[in-house]
């Protein structure tokens, strides 16, 4: 069977975009891994209708929605390779199955690298985060802790000084000029220079031996989109040192004919209200060029 279009990711985006194509009566196929970026996380936030259910329901939920469609095909895997060209795609799984569709679109969502801390990874989505409208209101004004990356990290301390105390660790990624100083003392950031030794839940072990508390611990991540497959099939992606992301048309289509891409990983930006919004847009965007054929 070839469908209309194969979705690699059933996450917010890849399921967003569905749900346009399936309300369009289109055959759609969607292969998902089961490992969303934001499993360590136990609720969402900052999602309209869907502020503070548990994640898992809210994925659920969607996915049961998009089920009452009958041209929805739902594959459980991993998708491992993508050939062909616009109208004759072929997307393969881990078992081995060949997946044909006129149009793909790679919902693969990003990877995330973080600073190399002990105990960081450990803690990613449970009490460190990098985005404070998705977790700084649950912190209750708490003390917060920013462990910089470079002078990005200093827009992320500026936005977090609404939602509680901040302290910015400059952890040897960060120097300070005296205007920046300045800057952050008006906001009455406090400034930390000894590095990091280590990181544990609501805690950050400084080098001379003292522990800074935290109701929330923020940092940056560097970007990339999940896996390999977008770019060995050919799809261009950014160049920016920090943040890679699939490099697409105002349509979502990407460098390949026929290959789109939506949510984290063909956005700068992230959260799951973003996806949703882009994924919408995409699937639309698709059906156009369906249409048009």
């Amino acid at each position: 069977m070839r469908h209309d279009a194969i979705i690699i990711g059933g996450s917010y985006s890849g399921m967003s975009a569905a749900l346009q194509l399936l309300r369009a009566r289109r055959s759609i196929l969607v292969i998902d891994s089961g490992r969303p970026r934001n499993h360590p996380a136990s609720h969402a936030h900052a999602v309209l209708g869907g502020d503070g259910v548990a994640r898992d329901t809210l994925a659920s939920d969607a996915r049961e929605q998009l089920a009452r469609y009958p041209t929805l095909t739902w594959v459980d895997g991993t998708a491992t390779g993508v050939t062909g060209s616009l109208d004759n795609f072929r997307v393969t799984t881990g078992d081995g199955q060949v997946h044909e569709g006129r149009r793909v679109l790679f919902a693969i969502g990003v990877s995330d690298t973080l600073p190399a801390i002990p105990g960081l990874a450990d803690q990613w989505g449970k009490t460190v985060f990098h985005c404070p409208y998705c977790h700084a209101y649950e912190l209750n004004k708490g003390p917060i802790a920013v462990i910089a990356v470079g002078a990005r990290s200093l827009d992320q301390v500026r936005l977090l000084t609404d939602w509680g105390p901040v302290t910015l660790l400059c952890n040897r990624s960060l120097t300070l000029g005296r205007a920046t100083r300045a800057a952050l003392e008006h906001l009455k950031v406090a400034v930390e220079e000894t590095a990091i030794s280590h990181v544990a839940p609501g805690r950050v072990h400084l080098a001379d031996d003292r522990i800074l508390s935290a109701a929330g611990i923020f940092t940056s991540s560097a970007t990339a989109p999940a896996g390999a497959l977008a770019r060995e099939f050919g799809c261009r992606l950014s160049e920016l040192p920090t943040e890679q992301f699939i490099v697409t048309t105002d349509r979502r289509e990407t460098s390949v004919a026929g290959a789109y891409a939506c949510g984290d990983a063909a956005l700068s930006h992230h959260s799951i209200s973003l996806a949703m919004a882009d994924g919408a847009w995409a699937g639309s965007q698709i059906h156009h060029d369906l249409v048009q054929c």
